[in-house]
């Protein structure tokens, strides 16, 4: 969560925070990001003025 605050309205690159959280970017930790922002959206959700916005190809987008 702090590497999407930190890039608020900026995209955050999918490589970039799988290297940054997990320490790779291998295909296990990319579904264990697909994993944590899913249930990121389901803690969010009670707040319609955040998103997590997926940009295809590139990474998340956080906006508030």
């Amino acid at each position: 969560m702090e590497q999407l605050c930190l890039n608020k309205d900026g995209v955050l690159e999918r490589d970039v925070a799988l290297k940054a959280v997990w320490g790779n970017d291998n295909y296990f930790t990319g579904r264990s990001m697909d994993v944590y922002i899913t249930k990121i959206r389901k803690y969010l959700k009670g707040d319609p003025s955040i998103e997590i916005q997926n940009i295809h190809g590139e990474g998340y987008k956080l906006l508030f």
